[in-house]
């Protein structure tokens, strides 16, 4: 029973790391760049509900003032820095994201200081639902994996079925066709940040109802982000979702294994860690094994 528990535990963290990625899944997928301020700008996002809770609003009710806030942001990033940092080759936008990331961590650092902080959301926070004896789901986490597939469903049915999707998809196909044919590729990518800063600044927001955050937080959600990304597949939403359950779930059972094996519960990380780098080395040999075929073809073809 133990090992059930897990695994539901493991499948609802996933939600959180899915809801945590999908932003950077959508910026590589329309911009082909990877964002190394995105774990900084889910803490912003926390740190930006908190400001909202010290003025009277409740956790739930600041999403209405930060989400959208956060959406500008991301549509001012893209006009800004990234728009120019993108016209210089693949190095300069990560660059570029570093610097940003580094601006973000000292900003809240100066503002909010090195201590830890939280956001109150009253009884949601530790209530759950006794499934069995040992089973308990918690509804905080149950609602983060709900909205995580909300989101993106919504999300897919955006992309293939309004203009704007198709636009934002054709442009990630290939966007000089694209403005051939009168999309401008300017809006779209800017309509592609707004849309990654609004949810990964959602996440979070979860983030901060989950647990304690500080604003040195973000490096370490930016690689929980990445994994899930790799492993559910660059570019992918509903990869994405795969890839952050099969990363929940292989901390939390990595975890078992070393509290029931090895009697350490230091496992949780490494666990999620091996399993990142063992779907990479699969990938990498699969394509290395698919490029000597093709060349293999290739000169059967001429002789």
């Amino acid at each position: 029973m133990t090992w059930l528990n897990q695994i539901v535990q493991g499948v609802l963290l996933g939600g959180y790391y899915a809801l945590l990625a999908c932003g950077l899944s959508l910026m590589f997928g329309v911009m082909r760049i990877i964002n190394l301020a995105h774990g900084d700008l889910a803490i912003l996002g926390a740190f930006l509900i908190l400001v909202m809770t010290h003025h009277g609003m409740s956790a739930f009710a600041a999403f209405a003032v930060v989400l959208p806030a956060l959406a500008v942001l991301g549509w001012a990033l893209q006009r800004t820095l990234l728009e120019r940092s993108l016209r210089s080759g693949i190095l300069v936008p990560l660059l570029t994201t570093f610097g940003l990331a580094i601006v973000i961590q000292n900003l809240l650092f100066e503002e909010f200081g090195a201590n830890v902080h939280s956001l109150d959301i009253g009884d949601l926070g530790f209530s759950s639902w006794t499934v069995t004896s040992q089973i308990y789901v918690g509804k905080l986490y149950v609602l983060i994996f709900g909205v995580a597939v909300a989101l993106l469903v919504g999300l897919q049915l955006f992309l293939a079925r309004t203009p704007l999707g198709r636009q934002l998809r054709a442009t990630a196909e290939d966007p000089d066709t694209a403005e051939l044919v009168g999309i401008n590729s300017r809006a779209v990518y800017a309509l592609a940040a707004a849309i990654a800063v609004a949810t990964v600044g959602l996440a979070g927001a979860f983030y901060g109802m989950r647990t304690t955050f500080s604003p040195y937080d973000g490096p370490l959600q930016l690689i929980f982000a990445f994994e899930a990304v790799v492993i559910g597949g660059l570019g992918s939403l509903w990869g994405t979702l795969a890839g952050g359950i099969v990363l929940g779930l292989s901390q939390n059972l990595g975890q078992q294994v070393g509290q029931q094996y090895f009697h350490s519960s230091e496992w949780f990380l490494p666990a999620g860690h091996l399993v990142f780098l063992a779907v990479l080395a699969g990938r990498l040999i699969a394509g290395g094994v698919a490029a000597r075929g093709g060349i293999r073809a290739l000169l059967a073809q001429r002789t």
